[in-house]
This record gives C-alpha cells, structure tokens and sequence, in this order.
C-alpha cells in the first residue's frame, strides 16, 4: 500500500487537538548538510557518567533535599562507581552551599571523584560558587551555562547575539580570575536550550569559550549541548551533535557532553544515538528524576549497554538497594514498569511469556551443567528477558506470576521456582485449567502458597469413603520386609499385609483385593523445603475411565506422602465407581 493509499484509507475526522499551533521548531534552526557517520556507528565503551540528582533533580523535587538526604545519596554515587558528580547550584540555595562546604570539610572522599557545582554566567554567582569549593582536596569543575537559543534570547535575556556572546566571555574571563589557581580545577560550559539554537552561533559561541579558557588536553574544556525542552525526534540532535563533533576547534581538548531531556519521552534514544555521534560524556539522573517529564535516565542506558556485552562502568548489581536510596531521598517512587528497576519489569504474567521464560531458564540449567560453567557466567539466551535478573539482584522468583492471563508454563514454573515441585507435563494443563478458574472468580493473582493450596485441594480429595489409617514396615525374623496397612473403606475397617513388597505395592494390592483397581503409572517425590523437617509431597499418575489422571499426597515423610497419593486416587476412583 502506498502513502497515499494509506492516508485515504485511514483519514478520521480532524481531532479537537489544536495540533495547527504546533510548528517544526527544526526549520528555523536546520542542521547544516554533511554527510553524518553516526546511523552506522555502534556504542562499544560506557561514556563518562555524570550524575545531577544533586542538583537538577533536587531542583525537580517538590521538596528539596536536605544535607543528610544528600549526603546519602552522594555516598551512594560514590559507591556505584561514578567519577564525576554533579553536586550542587551553591549561590542558589543556602543549603546547596552548605553542602558543598560540607563536602569541601571532609577528609574522606574519594579522591578519584570529581565535584562540579553549577552557576549561571553572572560575576557575583560566580564567586559564591568558587567560594564553596575552596579547600576541596579533590578535581573541581566549575560549570557555567547560559540560554542561548532564539525564544530565550529574546524573550528572556533580552540580548542580542552580540551581546549574550559578550555575557558568556566575560562570565569565562570571571570564572578564569576566581578560579583559575584553584589547585585542581577545571572548566564546562553549558549553552542552554543548545537544540533549539542556530548551529553556526553556538558553534562561533563554544570556540569562543575554548580560546578564553585557553583549553588544552592537560587541562579539556567540557562543552555541555543540552536537549532543555525536546521537540524534535532523536535523530535530529544526533546530526547537531555531530556536526559540533566535527567541526568544534580544539577538539582534542574538549569533553563532548550531552544533557538530555524527555519532554518528547525520547531522552534515552537522544543520549544513545549523540553517543554514537560523538559525544563522550552523559549528564542525567539514576531512574531520571527532573523538571517536567525528567532528565535522561543514566541507569537504563547503563544497563543497556550491559544487555549489549558493553561494561557500564557502574555496579547496578543491587539495583533493589539502589532504588531503596534514590526512593527515600527524592520522594519519589520508582514505577513497576521502570526499565530494569520496576518490581514487574522481569514479570510475566501471559502463559505464552511464562512458557518461553520457563523452558529458557531450564535450557539454561541444562547447558550449565553439561559444559561445567557456573550459570552466571554463561552466554544469556532466554527469551522475553533480555538480561539475567540476577545481575541486578534479582531472584527468579518474580520472574514468573500466574493470574487468569497465564498458562501451564507459568503455573508450572511458579510451583517450580517456590517448591522445587516438578509438575507431570499433562498435569501442568489439567491443573492451569484449574487455576485459571479460580483467578477468574477472584479477579486475582495467584501466589507459589495459594497455588500449592489449590493443587493439594484438587487433588488429594480430603474425606470419602477411603481412609488410610495405619501403616507400618518391619523386619520378620527370616529377614524379610513386612508391610501392615488399615484402611477405613466405606466404613468397614480392613487390614492387609504384604511381604517382601513396598508399602505403595501392599497399599494398591490391598486396595485390588476390596474392588478398587488403580493402574499406577508413574510416581514422584518433593520436597517442600530444605531443611529435614520440611513436609514431602508426592504426585501420583494414574489410568482413568477418560485417560490419565493425577493425585498428590502431603505428609512428614516421602513414604506416608506417597500412600497419602495411593489414598487420594482410591477416593478418586472410588467415588466414581460408586
């Protein structure tokens, strides 16, 4: 079908969104034409991470951090192997100062880590924030940003090109005599709003920025192009940033940045695709906290660089006790469907996912075991997940949940991953049928300990008109094995005994010679925890008038669990006949 086809074919009355108002910012700012390599890179290494959650995010919170909440979260950064970390806007908040003369007192940080704190173009903001730093014992980056785009020019600064340029030189000159003999420091400027500004100025404005800080690769200069307020689809900032990647001077002296945000709900495809563009360096947050719809979320694009064989460089291996930080100190909850981090992100809930999952996951077992390597190390191939839970700290546990959508599989692997109890193939369908009934009825999910009710009451038929009640085993004085059973049969007390046979063998013989024939196919044990006092269950697989049928037995030992099966399928039987 062709477009035009297409457009006929699908043409609806005009909505009552005033979509009219909404113009293509991008044609009054186009990228000049080159011939782009980005669309045929590959992301092979972890940029540099640049967490902002101290002061982006913090400015996003309907409540701000205090000094312990971030002391907190700034030990958890740490901790998760970020380098640099972007602490504060100290001439904007007595308590963002304090915390970076907090920071600048202590005598623990990690000295590979590096502060930057965060200051508009302004000479007298300029000094609040060297003052904060002064005394800090590790690298420093003082980083000064300025609108620069046309709407904020006009409208906001109210300032010609000229003279916005002017703005930023002199704020660089101001930075320059107040920090410049700073032990350790270094430099970034960010021009805000960079995706909605004339390539060619804010290209002219950032070499001109470079010159005055004089950079040089002993000492780069970082170039933060920002994504303020997305408005045009991912591939559009990848060509502007790497047109600016080509064509920056003193490129070997610069640090490539990108500080995307998700008003377009595209953050995460606009800092991978710049990556692939050129640039060398992320700013965002852990699970993307921030103003509007957020920052870029840095945990995901960590991890997925993980799905892709690329080490991130941060330890998401807890990513539960990471959420639990970021939770407490923001306020904010992590959503269950959040990549990576949500509670039901490695879920399935479908009895199609819960049947792949299941028969991946026992694949995956079998290869560990016939090649000798530990399952953690081994190549991931299961499908609907793209990495293994247990990277983050996950347990499969959750990896399968059963409610009215899901299968046999999901049922099956469920009792499997709770119990240890493997369920006869046929037995998964009948009982699936079973359980999806019963959510059906209560409209909700059925837990490992709500399935193991159900199947023990489908199948072990408490009651009827047979009772097991005594048995035992002894050894007679010529040695043999002696097994004595007494059954309760439709009130009649019976006994028997047998020789030189098990007690399953004495139960089913017992139960022949009083008329009720049971044809016993296949038997299987299962242990219902790890310790010596955990309960066996038993399944028992049986003829049936209409084809195979199944009973479970429940009690302390694997032998009285098997003749409790024995039992429940003479109650089966039984009842049937009668």
């Amino acid at each position: 079908m062709t477009t035009t086809q297409l457009s006929a074919w699908n043409r609806q009355q005009p909505s009552a969104m005033p979509s009219h108002r909404y113009c293509d910012v991008f044609s009054r700012v186009p990228v000049p034409q080159f011939d782009r390599t980005w669309p045929d890179a590959r992301l092979e290494a972890a940029p540099l991470w640049v967490p902002v959650d101290l002061r982006d995010g913090n400015q996003a919170l309907p409540e701000p951090m205090d000094p312990s909440r971030k002391r907190e979260l700034f030990e958890l950064l740490v901790r998760m192997g970020y380098k640099e970390i972007e602490v504060g806007y100290p001439s904007a908040s007595q308590t963002d100062f304090d915390f970076v003369r907090m920071l600048a007192a202590s005598h623990d940080l990690a000295p590979d880590v590096t502060v930057v704190v965060f200051t508009a173009a302004r000479r007298d903001l300029i000094e609040r924030t060297v003052e904060s730093v002064r005394g800090l014992h590790n690298d420093v980056v003082v980083h000064v940003y300025a609108a620069t785009a046309p709407l904020w020019r006009d409208l906001v600064l109210r300032r010609s090109r000229e003279q916005l340029t002017e703005m930023v030189l002199a704020a660089c000159r101001d930075v320059l005599e107040l920090a410049g003999e700073l032990p350790r420091v270094r430099f970034q400027f960010s021009p805000e709003v960079f995706n909605l500004t004339e390539p060619e100025f804010v290209l002219e404005l950032c070499d001109a920025v470079t010159r005055v800080w004089e950079a040089c690769p002993e000492r780069p200069v970082t170039l933060n192009l920002p994504v303020t307020v997305e408005a045009a689809t991912p591939n559009v900032y990848a060509d502007q940033i790497e047109w600016m990647h080509r064509n920056l001077d003193r490129r070997d002296s610069v640090i490539l940045s990108v500080h995307p945000h998700n008003d377009r709900g595209t953050g995460i495809a606009c800092a991978e695709l710049a990556v692939l563009a050129g640039a060398q360096r992320v700013e965002g947050c852990v699970f993307g906290n921030g103003e509007r719809t957020g920052n870029v979320d840095i945990a995901t694009l960590a991890l997925n660089l993980h799905a892709q064989g690329v080490d991130p460089q941060i330890d998401f291996s807890d990513i539960d006790g990471v959420r639990a930080v970021v939770e407490r100190c923001t306020g904010i909850p992590v959503h269950d469907r959040h990549p990576y981090a949500g509670d039901l992100v490695y879920t399935a809930f479908s009895g199609t996912h819960q049947d792949a999952i299941a028969k991946g996951l026992a694949e995956h077992s079998v290869r560990a075991a016939a090649t000798g390597v530990p399952e953690g190390e081994l190549p991931w191939q299961v499908p609907y997940l793209p990495i293994d839970p247990a990277d983050v700290g996950r347990s499969y546990e959750g990896v399968v949940r059963v409610n009215s959508q899901s299968g046999k599989g999901g049922v099956a692997q469920l009792l499997r991953a709770a119990y240890g109890i493997e369920l006869p193939r046929g037995l998964q369908a009948d009982f699936a049928r079973h359980v999806q009934a019963h959510c059906d009825l209560t409209g909700r999910e059925a837990t490992a300990e709500v399935l193991l009710h159900l199947l023990q009451a489908k199948y072990s038929a408490p009651g009827g008109p047979v009772e097991l009640l005594d048995w035992r085993t002894e050894r007679d004085a010529r040695g043999r094995d002696r097994t004595w059973v007494v059954l309760c049969l439709d009130g009649r007390r019976v006994e028997r005994t047998g020789t030189d046979a098990g007690p399953v063998d004495v139960l089913v013989r017992a139960l022949a010679a009083e008329g009720v024939e049971l044809d016993v196919r296949a038997l299987s044990q299962h242990s219902l925890g790890s310790s010596s006092a955990a309960d066996a269950l038993s399944i028992l697989e049986w003829a049936a008038a209409g084809g195979t049928a199944w009973s479970v037995g429940v009690a302390p030992s694997t032998t009285a669990a098997n003749l409790e099966a024995v039992v429940a399928a003479a109650r089966a039987v039984r009842s049937d006949g009668a």
